[in-house]
Protein backbone atom coordinates (compact mmCIF):
# COMPACT_ATOMS: atom_id res chain seq x y z
CA UNK A 1 0.00 0.00 0.00
CA UNK A 2 1.34 3.37 -0.86
CA UNK A 3 1.05 5.76 1.82
CA UNK A 4 0.20 9.65 0.44
CA UNK A 5 2.80 11.92 1.50
CA UNK A 6 2.80 14.69 -0.84
CA UNK A 7 -1.13 15.32 -1.04
CA UNK A 8 -1.80 13.41 -3.78
CA UNK A 9 -1.42 9.48 -5.03
CA UNK A 10 1.26 8.74 -7.41
CA UNK A 11 1.07 8.67 -11.18
CA UNK A 12 2.86 6.12 -13.35
CA UNK A 13 3.59 7.87 -16.84
CA UNK A 14 2.54 4.60 -18.42
CA UNK A 15 -0.99 5.06 -16.98
CA UNK A 16 -1.38 7.79 -18.98
CA UNK A 17 0.31 7.09 -21.91
CA UNK A 18 -2.34 3.44 -21.97
CA UNK A 19 -4.78 5.89 -21.75
CA UNK A 20 -3.55 8.20 -24.65
CA UNK A 21 -3.19 4.96 -27.02
CA UNK A 22 -6.48 3.74 -25.82
CA UNK A 23 -8.14 6.23 -26.96
CA UNK A 24 -6.07 6.64 -30.29
CA UNK A 25 -7.31 3.20 -30.94
CA UNK A 26 -3.23 1.78 -31.59
CA UNK A 27 -2.07 -1.02 -30.88
CA UNK A 28 0.61 -1.90 -28.54
CA UNK A 29 2.19 -4.02 -30.46
CA UNK A 30 1.79 -1.68 -33.73
CA UNK A 31 3.47 1.50 -31.20
CA UNK A 32 6.19 -0.82 -30.13
CA UNK A 33 7.39 -1.20 -33.67
CA UNK A 34 7.25 2.20 -34.65
CA UNK A 35 9.41 3.65 -31.58
CA UNK A 36 11.81 0.45 -32.04
CA UNK A 37 11.06 -1.73 -28.75
CA UNK A 38 9.57 -4.92 -27.89
CA UNK A 39 6.24 -5.40 -26.97
CA UNK A 40 7.27 -6.51 -23.67
CA UNK A 41 9.18 -3.66 -22.38
CA UNK A 42 5.94 -1.01 -23.96
CA UNK A 43 3.47 -3.18 -22.14
CA UNK A 44 6.05 -3.27 -19.20
CA UNK A 45 6.52 0.94 -19.15
CA UNK A 46 2.04 1.03 -19.45
CA UNK A 47 1.60 -1.45 -16.40
CA UNK A 48 3.68 0.32 -14.17
CA UNK A 49 6.17 -2.44 -13.99
CA UNK A 50 8.90 -0.40 -15.90
CA UNK A 51 10.43 3.37 -14.97
CA UNK A 52 9.85 5.64 -17.89
CA UNK A 53 13.67 6.27 -19.21
CA UNK A 54 14.40 10.02 -20.65
CA UNK A 55 14.67 8.27 -23.92
CA UNK A 56 11.89 6.16 -23.94
CA UNK A 57 9.92 9.87 -22.96
CA UNK A 58 11.61 11.48 -25.91
CA UNK A 59 10.23 8.07 -28.16
CA UNK A 60 6.91 8.53 -26.57
CA UNK A 61 6.65 12.26 -27.41
CA UNK A 62 8.45 11.44 -31.14
CA UNK A 63 5.31 9.00 -31.66
CA UNK A 64 2.41 10.39 -29.70
CA UNK A 65 3.36 14.46 -29.31
CA UNK A 66 2.92 13.84 -25.69
CA UNK A 67 5.95 16.01 -24.07
CA UNK A 68 8.53 14.33 -22.87
CA UNK A 69 9.01 17.04 -20.11
CA UNK A 70 5.60 15.83 -18.63
CA UNK A 71 6.49 12.45 -18.54
CA UNK A 72 9.81 12.75 -16.90
CA UNK A 73 8.35 15.00 -14.39
CA UNK A 74 5.31 12.37 -13.40
CA UNK A 75 8.25 9.54 -12.89
CA UNK A 76 10.31 11.72 -10.75
CA UNK A 77 7.10 12.44 -8.92
CA UNK A 78 6.56 8.96 -8.64
CA UNK A 79 9.48 7.71 -7.89
CA UNK A 80 10.13 10.22 -4.87
CA UNK A 81 6.76 8.53 -3.78
CA UNK A 82 7.89 5.27 -3.78
CA UNK A 83 11.21 6.08 -2.04
CA UNK A 84 9.42 7.76 0.64
CA UNK A 85 7.55 4.86 1.09
CA UNK A 86 10.32 2.46 1.58
CA UNK A 87 10.55 2.25 4.99
CA UNK A 88 14.58 0.89 5.33
CA UNK A 89 15.11 4.22 3.44
CA UNK A 90 13.63 6.56 5.25
CA UNK A 91 15.47 5.33 8.16
CA UNK A 92 18.64 5.75 6.31
CA UNK A 93 17.73 9.53 5.38
CA UNK A 94 16.83 9.73 9.07
CA UNK A 95 20.77 8.89 10.12
CA UNK A 96 21.93 11.17 7.49
CA UNK A 97 19.97 13.96 9.02
CA UNK A 98 20.99 13.30 12.66
CA UNK A 99 24.65 13.03 11.05
CA UNK A 100 24.78 16.37 9.53
CA UNK A 101 22.74 18.00 12.06
CA UNK A 102 25.88 17.66 13.89
CA UNK A 103 28.23 19.17 11.40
Amino acid sequence: MVTVKFGYTPTHPGEVLKDEIEYRKISQRALARQMGISYKVLNDILNGRRSLTTATAMMFEAALNVPADSLMRLQLKYNLQLASNDQTFMERLNKIRQYAALL
